[in-house]
């Protein structure tokens, strides 16, 4: 069997919304077993090391994994250990596929994650009838847990979701070496539209705004978030901070464009919204807490200058160090 570079399979981007399997083994002709049974109902990509392994891994983060155990370098124990070590791949299911069939092997695998183990040589409806049902177990476990992670009033993401998907993507984003934009939001003037209209009006006027934000989210890594009372945040994986603007802007325009009246703002006579942009360009020599804070100091400089638009910052590596935070106690509504 001629090996392929795995690594440029890894990242097909026309494998994006496929179920993807990953088989890991050293000996070319057992991949081509499994290949062939799996292959007419899944995208699979294949390892022939251990680190081949991890690396595709990473790029790709695999539905689930057949992991052979014996392998020269890194065995599938390592493997399989080293996968639960990563936020991002510690739950994607990993059956060992594998001629070992001591109870102190078994006992180890599932010790270091696994969930299954399908014995050599293997049989086609076996392999087909385990990798289905961890596969639905998988996605069993990953809709109870989105639904955990929606904001029960505007029905997006809420901020535990928010808070995972900004630790994930920066993960990603270190590894990869592209920016990553925030974009911070807030009502203007929101706490005077309830003592208007009320908290019921107030109530639909969010989630008209969330589902505006939401809106123009148009690529899937990209998420709107509520980020607590009036103000919304999105993420941006690779996009460059002319990038993000754009995006902010787009949102702006968009929740003017609803045109839903506000009689209590003193700047203009429908509800709007006030954005910060943040971007970073060297994730590796920042934090995550760091690319918030920017956010949300372009937001407050927004609102300084008159509501109703977009404030930028670029994040690099001395930008907090030579620039003062806005006042902790002064509050802007």
């Amino acid at each position: 069997m001629q090996q392929p570079d795995v690594f440029s399979a890894a990242v097909d981007p026309e494998a994006q919304d496929e179920t993807v399997v990953l088989i890991v083994d050293d000996v070319p002709t057992n991949i081509q077993i499994l290949a062939d049974i799996l292959k007419e109902d899944y995208r699979v990509l294949f390892a022939t090391s251990g680190e081949q392994a991890l690396n595709i891994a990473a790029t790709r983060e695999p539905d689930l994994i057949l992991l052979d155990v014996m392998m020269p370098g890194i065995d599938g124990f390592t493997v399989a250990t080293r996968l639960k070590e990563d936020p991002l791949l510690r739950d994607t299911p990993v059956i060992f596929v594998t001629a070992m069939g001591e109870v102190e092997d078994e006992t180890r695998g599932f010790e270091v994650g696994a969930v299954d183990y399908i014995t050599k040589p293997v049989s086609p409806p076996v392999v087909r009838a385990r990798v289905r049902t961890h596969l639905e177990l998988k996605h069993q476990r990953d809709l109870l847990r989105r639904i955990a992670l929606v904001d029960g009033l505007t029905g997006i993401a809420n901020r535990r979701q928010f808070d995972e998907s900004l630790d994930r993507e920066w993960r990603r984003t270190q590894r990869q070496g592209a920016p990553l934009s925030l974009i911070m939001a807030d009502i203007d003037y929101f706490k005077g539209y309830n003592d208007h209209y009320g908290h019921g009006d107030g109530d639909t006027a969010l989630r008209a705004v969330a589902q505006t934000l939401k809106a123009q989210m148009r690529r899937p890594t990209d998420i709107a978030a509520r980020y607590g009372g009036e103000e919304f945040v999105c993420i941006l994986p690779e996009t460059p901070l002319e990038g993000a603007e754009e995006v902010a802007e787009r949102i702006r325009h968009a929740v003017e464009a609803l045109a839903i009246p506000h009689a209590a703002s003193p700047d203009a006579p429908c509800l709007t919204l006030s954005l910060g942009v943040a971007t970073a360009v060297e994730p590796t020599k920042a934090s995550q807490k760091s690319l918030l804070t920017l956010a949300d100091r372009a937001l407050y400089e927004a609102k300084q200058a008159g509501r109703n638009r977009v404030c930028s910052k670029t994040l690099y590596s001395k930008t907090l160090a030579s620039s003062e935070p806005p006042d902790a106690n002064e509050e802007i509504s």
